[in-house]
């Protein structure tokens, strides 16, 4: 075996792409006491390194540069060199993420590489990828760390002054408060509709031209705006169908293997960022299973039950908890796991199969990766069947006969690594996922599989009424934030509905009251993303707004809506109302910017049903699948066990009798126990 000529402190590590670093030459350090101190006592600044390991782009940058011995020699000597996984240290990665775009004046990405004075932390100069020798209009890496240590040097006070400068900034950038009687007007909903519709691109769904992301959270508002009501509300339907219909049939969907990619880098969603995230299909896996839900249409069914089965098979690790990402490349080139030339298909199907995919995927002329083909679909099965003059049953068997074999030849290949760190955070989205899809879908499976990862989480990340952010190596660590509790306590109730188990309650109202005791804003309202006890660092972010994930405000906001009025709990609903109040001129300004928070402003507006059946076995299944038949996003439904003891608060109120018993509230106003079926359906469309 060979050994590695360099080591780094990286090596004690748990993050798959901290450990990607540990035998760079360059002398890392992770974020901590030892680094800071000795940025400190020999006044270096700091060269602070941001990325994680399906990152493309950080990939290069280390083989260019950390793996470069003279690279390495200068960085050693001029600063105190950290590497951060920015999955691990989200809190980090948002600061110094404002901090690039406010010193830039454009936005980041990954890698980011920051300069931070030694005492304060406080960035004076970064950027994202810079290359090795000077090209893309950008200087050479050497060159530029040379350049950045004779500032800090030569021009402390000017560091200094800017450094003044930004924590002022800093201090301002948190959301101003709502002007005196100011309340949230639903409206607002109306005006993020109206921005949606902007941005939508007609031709290729989804918002915007390239690089085109899924943004799940919009597509999710616009289904909302349907099931409201509110005009015109077709439009609304199809602008998210088409969205979910354009990604489903291009390149950003694994048409072999089921799952999407992180974004794709064209308008038409042809050619993904190969890379595979989790908190990416958590996100629209629920949305395909509610497409299907309501429109019927076989094509939304199919990109949910392939996502969630991609999820277990490839996913889920032995102990329960899913797993993070799928790095882009393989062998050392982005894509080419995925890609396939004619010569391949053509020896790996008969002719019949290979006939039926060419004209599936379009297979002709020019390919459209880098001399290979990214398989996007280019022909409905109706056409394909038309122009073989076969039925269309046989076209769809001889097309998913291909999709077997290739699956059997691809998993040959080298597999794009995999981070294997759990994050409890990302887990949150999936379980929601994951029990949203079983239960809509019918897969009981699912269902089993979110509830093997919320047990995971609650026995390995739940210390002593605290959750942790990440697990690998039997080792879980780090503080979480607020987006572990948030995601967590929507998952706990998604996973409530597929399936009642007490100790699911119980966690999702420690989960909530461990939110408001640490990370709740008891001034202004709302929540910091780390908690009260948390490393004090440059400052303590506060934000409402939707990225790749959905915000965190915005779930908290929601679920603990929803999980307030279930058990009765007004600490819960004040805290979540007060969210609302505190983001709302934020939301005002930007609404489609802020598609979580609205859909708790719309729960807090229009509060949604409340559905409880009390019964078991056979004679509640016919209840379930009447409650759940229609595409109601905000209609809850649980169904309990006669035995169930010990409910909290207002759900120990829905007691059983000798037949199945249904108890429907509309926010706070409940109907009357229900016993007959016919009762059911009339006080399901009434309150609908």
């Amino acid at each position: 075996m060979r050994t590695a000529a360099h080591t780094n402190r990286l090596i004690h590590e748990t993050s798959p792409y901290l450990l990607q670093h540990a035998h760079n030459p360059v002398d890392w350090y992770p974020w901590g006491e030892e680094a800071l101190a000795k940025a400190r006592s020999e006044d270096k600044p700091i060269l602070l390194s941001i990325g994680y390991s399906a990152c493309h782009w950080c990939h290069v940058m280390e083989h260019e540069s950390f793996e470069d011995e003279e690279t390495a020699r200068v960085m050693n000597e001029l600063f105190v060199c950290i590497k951060l996984d920015r999955e691990e240290r989200p809190d980090l990665d948002k600061i110094y993420q404002t901090a690039h775009q406010i010193l830039a004046q454009r936005p980041g990405g990954w890698p980011l590489n920051m300069f931070l004075t030694p005492d304060d932390h406080m960035p004076f100069f970064g950027g994202t990828y810079f290359p090795k020798t000077p090209r893309y209009g950008m200087p050479a890496f050497l060159q530029l760390l040379r350049e950045i240590a004779a500032i800090y040097r030569d021009k402390h006070d000017a560091v200094r002054q800017q450094n003044e400068q930004l924590a002022d900034v800093f201090r301002r950038i948190a959301p101003a408060p709502p002007a005196a009687g100011e309340q949230p007007s639903a409206a607002v909903l109306e005006q993020a509709y109206a921005e949606l519709h902007d941005q939508f691109d007609a031709a290729n769904g989804g918002f915007g031209g390239a690089p085109k992301f899924p943004h799940p959270s919009s597509l999710e508002l616009l289904l909302h705006h349907h099931a409201r009501g509110a005009p015109p509300t077709d439009v609304a339907r199809q602008m998210a169908l088409t969205s979910l219909t354009r990604m489903a049939a291009g390149g950003l969907y694994d048409h072999v293997g089921g799952g999407f990619c992180r974004y794709a880098v064209d308008a038409r969603w042809e050619i993904p960022h190969f890379e595979k995230m989790l908190y990416d299909n958590a996100q629209l896996l629920p949305l395909y299973a509610d497409a299907h839900r309501l429109s019927g249409e076989g094509q939304y069914r199919r990109a949910a039950l392939e996502t969630g089965e991609w999820v277990m098979r490839e996913m889920q690790a032995p102990e329960g908890g899913y797993y993070s990402t799928l790095d882009a490349d393989s062998e050392g080139h982005e894509g080419k796991y995925y890609v396939w030339s004619v010569a391949e298909l053509r020896e790996l199907l008969n002719a019949d199969e290979f006939a039926a995919v060419e004209l599936r995927f379009g297979l002709v002329g020019e390919p459209n990766f880098e001399g290979t083909w990214h398989l996007n679909v280019r022909s409905e099965l109706p056409e394909v069947a038309q122009r073989l003059g076969i039925d269309a049953a046989v076209a769809a068997q001889r097309l998913e006969s291909a999709r077997a074999k290739l699956f059997r030849a691809r998993a040959e290949r080298v597999r794009p690594a995999r981070d294997e760190k759990i994050l409890s955070s990302w887990n949150g989205l999936m379980i929601r996922g994951m029990a949203h899809a079983g239960r809509v879908l019918g897969r009981a499976d699912f269902v089993a599989s979110a509830a093997r990862a919320l047990d995971f989480v609650r026995t390995q990340l739940w210390r002593d009424g605290r959750l942790l952010a990440t697990y690998k190596d039997g080792r879980a660590r780090l503080p979480a934030y607020l987006d572990d509790y948030a995601f967590l306590i929507a998952a706990c109730l998604e996973l409530l509905q597929a399936r009642w188990r007490a100790q699911d309650l119980a966690f999702a109202r420690a989960l909530a009251h461990a939110t408001v005791e640490h990370f709740e804003d008891e001034t202004l309202g709302g929540f910091f993303f780390t908690a009260d006890d948390h490393e004090r660092l440059v400052y303590r972010p506060k934000a409402a707004m939707d990225e790749a994930l959905p915000a965190g405000n915005g779930v908290a906001a929601r679920a603990l809506l929803q999980l307030g009025g279930l058990v009765g709990d007004l600490n819960l609903l004040h805290a979540a109302e007060r969210t609302i109040e505190a983001f709302f001129p934020a939301a005002r300004r930007q609404p489609s910017a802020h598609c979580a928070l609205l859909l708790a402003l719309e729960e807090l507006h229009q509060p949604g049903q409340s559905v409880v059946l009390r019964g078991a076995g056979a004679a509640i299944e016919p209840w379930l699948a009447r409650a759940q038949r229609d595409y109601a996003p905000r209609r809850l439904v649980f169904a309990i066990a006669p035995d169930a003891a010990d409910l909290p608060g207002e759900l120990a109120a829905r007691t059983p009798s000798a037949a199945v018993t249904a108890y429907v509230c509309q926010g706070r106003t409940c109907s009357a126990p229900i016993t007959t079926l016919d009762e059911f359906d009339a006080a399901l469309a009434a309150s609908s």
